[in-house]
């Protein structure tokens, strides 16, 4: 199987993301990510199409017959966080780091279209191999698919690595599962004005901070007494900022948070009780505020029907380390759902969790790494994917594989 070819460049994946983790960037403009990206690609030969609006690439491999058209994806921005791994190929930029995995992600990308490439002509149909920006801010996928992306896709495919779904699940397990397995999420602003004074003569004024903790504890109680207990809702507060003297009393506080769920119609109640609270918690204090939600990605949900299909695909690659169930989906969540707004998609989990090698810290954390050792299996996923994909009949393969 072409999959096995994947060990043999195994070198090559790891020297990949290393190079990857030095040179990151942020964001929707990664030109330094960029230009590395394409330069593989254009070592290996495949032809892309890059995007004027960010640095998402489209490289496409065509088989010698028609066929289905799958898409492979990977993200390439990182966090603004300063790393504190202390490994030899540690972030160049201050300030930065590949705490999410990107950088695996988009070696163990590159990794596979070495591999699909010279078999191209093996193949029936496509490959889109989509290079994407912004997912740390829900933006990218939007960008992509604005440029077509998915235009006559029959199917997408996605893959992160690290502990989401648990520390406790051992380095090298592929978790491929049918149905929700991640949130929704979502931000919110809210702008409390009031009426700044000296501290002494708080009547004078009308306080800001008093209004926005009081705004604080009534928003807690939107999950815990308007969301019924069995269905998952988190709302939480991540930011609070107001005040620059101890002895003054603000004009403006602001507060930032993020919801997460996996009903639309919980996410949006979320939203609508939100502003209201807000907005009422305010009037009675004599203040006002400004709200305003940022929607991000609705939940991930995995096809039934495809994920039947990948699993099938896994099976060979991962044998008894291969996770087809969960008792619990992650409330983290991922712009990958847009792409699955459009065509069948499933969503997979690659544990690099390795405490020996210091790889089982939470994502977004300073000490945040992978056990480099699972890299080359990401590829042989993809590459297992792909050639299943395009070599048989999905709906049959599906339905014998339940």
């Amino acid at each position: 199987m072409w999959w096995e070819e994947c060990k043999s460049i195994e070198a090559k994946i790891i020297a990949m993301r290393r190079d990857l983790h030095r040179i990151l960037e942020l964001g929707f403009h990664l030109p330094k990510t960029r230009e590395y990206v394409t330069h593989q690609l254009d070592e290996i030969g495949i032809p892309y199409r890059l995007s004027e609006k960010d640095s998402s690439i489209i490289a496409t491999l065509k088989g010698k017959h028609p066929g289905k058209i799958l898409a492979i994806r990977a993200d390439m921005d990182a966090l603004p966080i300063t790393e504190n791994t202390q490994l030899p190929f540690c972030s160049e930029h201050e300030g930065c780091m590949h705490a999410c995995g990107h950088d695996a992600h988009t070696a163990m990308l590159l990794g596979a279209i070495r591999v699909l490439y010279p078999h191209r002509e093996e193949l029936r149909g496509e490959i889109r191999f989509l290079f994407q920006t912004a997912e740390e801010q829900a933006k990218g996928a939007a960008v992509l698919l604005e440029r077509d992306a998915l235009e006559g896709a029959d199917a997408i495919f996605g893959m992160h690595i690290g502990s989401i779904l648990g520390k406790d699940i051992p380095s090298g397990t592929m978790v491929c599962v049918p149905g929700p397995v991640m949130a929704s999420y979502d931000r919110f602003i809210l702008e409390v004005q009031g009426v700044g004074c000296h501290a002494s003569t708080p009547e004078k004024g009308i306080d800001p901070i008093n209004i926005a903790a009081h705004i604080v504890l009534a928003l807690q109680a939107i999950p815990s007494r308007e969301i019924a207990g069995t269905d998952p809702a988190i709302l939480t507060i991540g930011l609070i900022q107001g005040g620059e003297l101890y002895n003054a009393i603000p004009s403006t506080v602001r507060i930032e948070g993020t919801t997460r769920s996996f009903q639309e119609e919980i996410r949006q109640k979320l939203a609508k009780r939100i502003g209201e609270v807000a907005e009422n918690t305010a009037k009675a204090f004599g203040g006002t505020v400004n709200f305003r939600m940022d929607f991000g990605a609705p939940p991930v949900t995995n096809d039934s029907d495809i994920t039947a299909f990948a699993q099938g695909c896994l099976q060979e690659v991962f044998q008894d380390k291969l996770l087809t169930h969960i008792d619990k989906p992650s409330m983290i969540g991922e712009d990958f759902a847009l792409y699955q707004q459009r065509v069948p998609g499933c969503f997979l989990f690659l544990s690099s969790s390795n405490p020996e090698k210091g790889a089982d810290y939470p994502h977004h954390h300073a000490k945040f790494t992978v056990d480099e050792d699972v890299l080359w299996k990401g590829s042989a996923a993809f590459v297992a994917l792909a050639e299943g994909f395009l070599k048989r009949d999905i709906a049959h393969y599906a339905s014998d594989t339940r």
